[in-house]
């Protein structure tokens, strides 16, 4: 029987008991973190894990990482901003931030929490080495299941390092992500290292396209790949092939 994650998502939300609880969060990039920090910052604790050894080149590396730091930062200080509106509001005084529509005052959402980032070792060749042998594998495949367990396993123990209650993963958010082959890793290794692991599947209730609008609003660096080499020559591929056919048009 397919499961639902999302509700079963919903559910642990609606739980009152949960609320504050720790949650490290395995982040693949900026973007897709968007979408999801928003959703659960008034929920948990969150301290966003960055640790994304499939990212094989060093610059896009580097510069996928600082837009992660850019955004949480930008985040942290609306959430301080938003803090203030919400005082000033309940005192009957609007300083003039943004107000939703169809309300007469701001509301201000002081009941989330600041957002921490806890950024991972990076080396590339730890990626290479978990998916040796499945290098011709097609995107989606058993080479991403490696990587997907490689990044939640080090997730897992920084989470029972750090005393989380709860770790998952953004990976879900993404349309071209097995969200249940992900979900059953993440439940596999919650066993191993006695950390909960949260289910999701965030790109229901149009996740995926908020992180889109997100990505906008925060002026995000958007990138056309998942991270490593061999997605990125499989992207350039389909490019190719897309311009030739267009060509005989």
């Amino acid at each position: 029987m397919n499961r639902n994650y999302s509700k079963e998502l919903d559910r642990i939300l609606q739980n009152p008991e949960n609320k504050g609880r720790k949650l490290l969060l395995h982040s693949c990039c900026a973007p897709c973190s968007s979408y999801v920090l928003a959703y659960l910052r008034s929920f948990f604790r969150i301290t966003v894990f960055y640790f994304n050894p499939n990212i094989t080149e060093d610059t896009e590396y580097q510069k996928r990482a600082a837009e992660q730091k850019r955004l949480i930062a930008e985040m942290n200080a609306r959430l301080a901003e938003d803090i203030l509106c919400a005082q000033n509001t309940a005192a009957g005084v609007c300083v003039g931030n943004e107000k939703p529509a169809g309300e007469s005052v701001c509301t201000g959402r002081a009941d989330a929490y600041p957002i921490e980032i806890l950024e991972g070792d990076y080396d590339a060749k730890v990626f290479f080495e978990r998916v040796k042998g499945l290098e011709q594998c097609r995107e989606g495949g058993e080479r991403c299941f490696a990587c997907f367990e490689l990044r939640l396993a080090e997730t897992a123990e920084q989470a029972k390092a750090l005393g989380a209650d709860y770790f998952t993963t953004t990976l879900t958010i993404s349309p071209l992500k097995n969200a249940s082959k992900i979900n059953e890793i993440g439940e596999r290794l919650s066993g191993r290292y006695g950390v909960t692991f949260l289910p999701s599947d965030f790109k229901k209730k149009d996740g995926y396209k908020q992180s889109i609008e997100l990505s906008g609003r925060y002026g995000l660096y958007r990138q056309d790949y998942c991270g490593c080499v061999f997605s990125r020559q499989e992207r350039e591929h389909s490019r190719r092939e897309a311009d030739k056919e267009s060509a005989g048009k």
